[in-house]
């Protein structure tokens, strides 16, 4: 009987998650899981690999070798027709005018009140013709309802696209193995058409690492999903390729958000450092929707923003290993909580806690003292600048 209880009490400690029909699978799910997933999270209503080894593995997998993720949870949102490109200038911040045939955007989803609805990869794949690469919130939904009654000529639907991710300095080696040359003539945030054993697909210079990485994105994914997944293991396994989940530890070294912890409905682009000029495009009378809001916020400020910090003390954990349940509350020298860190981890290479924190402003400046009740117990922390490795980003422009 003891040792049924023992059971129990560690089942709730890590509960298992359930794995049924109800939860959508990625084009890539059953081959994927071959390689031996450990945890899996939920995002846009699908299941997806977090884990397969244990993430400071997959850390130094990634930062020193190549490294294959499943991504098809990132639902290829299309907007198409005569009316799209006057839709999606609506529809975001950034200029549109800006974005080539070809070309690549990061950029935010933005409602009326300059709240962050979802930030995307944007992709020009024709004149007339984008997909929303998604973050984890049902963008197609709003999209339609923006397009319903609009009097624009579009339709928004999602299509059978779906991506992986290559990712590490030898993504190269391995995306010329399956090819050719022809791939490294891709600017980093652009685009290439290519066909690979009769599967047709678009290769981006994207990707959610701070490293060297594409994105390969199949079309009629539902039924080359194993194929290609298949393919592109075999081109990577004379390079080392490991399965891995997204690496939050280097994302988080990289000061690449994560959608749902670091930026919500209620975070405006101003708060986490990105009302720059070109991510939010104050351009002339051109409308977008949260313009107006945008523009106030501009004028009058922020009353908070999303800083990074150095947590000193014992290691707080790697994110994706269960240890940050919720977020951690943050706290002022006057021992009042003033905030809250959104993502932290251990980082292997620098050696040290690092994360990132909403405060308010008066406690934003560099070498501001805060007090962090983290997993491990109290500890000090202080503001630091973010990106925490690679600051200007050149690795993955390499």
């Amino acid at each position: 009987m003891s040792q049924v209880i023992e059971q129990i009490e560690q089942s709730a400690q890590a509960p298992e998650i359930l794995l049924y029909p109800r939860i959508r699978k990625s084009p890539f799910f059953y081959a994927s899981r071959r390689h031996g997933v450990r945890k899996y999270s939920v995002y846009n209503h699908h299941y997806h690999p977090r884990v397969y080894t244990d993430p400071v593995d997959e850390y130094w997998a990634l930062v020193q070798g190549v490294t294959l993720w499943d991504v098809g949870v990132e639902r290829q949102i299309e907007i198409a027709g005569p009316d799209a490109f006057e839709f999606t200038q609506r529809l975001v911040p950034r200029n549109m005018e800006k974005c080539k045939v070809g070309q690549c955007k990061y950029v935010f989803v933005t409602a009326p009140d300059g709240g962050i609805i979802n930030d995307p990869v944007l992709l020009r794949v024709e004149e007339n013709r984008f997909w929303l690469s998604l973050a984890d919130s049902d963008v197609l939904l709003w999209c339609q309802g923006l397009a319903h009654n609009s009097g624009l000529d579009v339709t928004i639907r999602e299509v059978d696209v779906a991506p992986v991710q290559v990712q590490g300095p030898k993504a190269k080696q391995v995306m010329v193995d399956l090819f050719g040359e022809s791939v490294l003539e891709i600017p980093y945030y652009y685009l290439m058409e290519a066909e690979i054993d009769g599967m047709s697909v678009v290769i981006s210079r994207t990707g959610y690492s701070g490293e060297i990485g594409y994105e390969i994105y199949l079309r009629d994914a539902s039924l080359y999903g194993e194929q290609l997944w298949q393919r592109v293991f075999e081109a990577g396994r004379p390079h080392g390729m490991q399965v891995i989940g997204p690496c939050h530890i280097r994302r988080i070294e990289g000061a690449i958000l994560a959608f749902g912890c670091d930026i919500w409905y209620d975070t405006n682009p101003f708060e986490v450092g990105m009302g720059y000029n070109w991510m939010v495009d104050l351009r002339g009378d051109d409308d977008f929707i949260g313009r107006a809001a945008l523009e106030r916020i501009k004028a009058e400020g922020v009353s908070r923003k999303l800083v990074g910090v150095e947590i000193d003390g014992p290691n707080i954990g790697y994110f994706t290993d269960g240890s940050m349940i919720d977020v951690f509350p943050v706290y002022g020298s006057d021992g009042e909580r003033i905030g809250k860190v959104t993502s932290a981890t251990h980082s292997p290479r620098l050696e040290k806690n690092i994360g990132y924190a909403m405060v308010p402003t008066a406690y934003t400046e560099l070498g501001t003292a805060l007090r962090i009740e983290a997993n491990t117990g109290m500890q000090d922390a202080v503001v630091v600048p973010k990106p925490f490795h690679d600051p200007n980003k050149e690795t993955p422009k390499g």
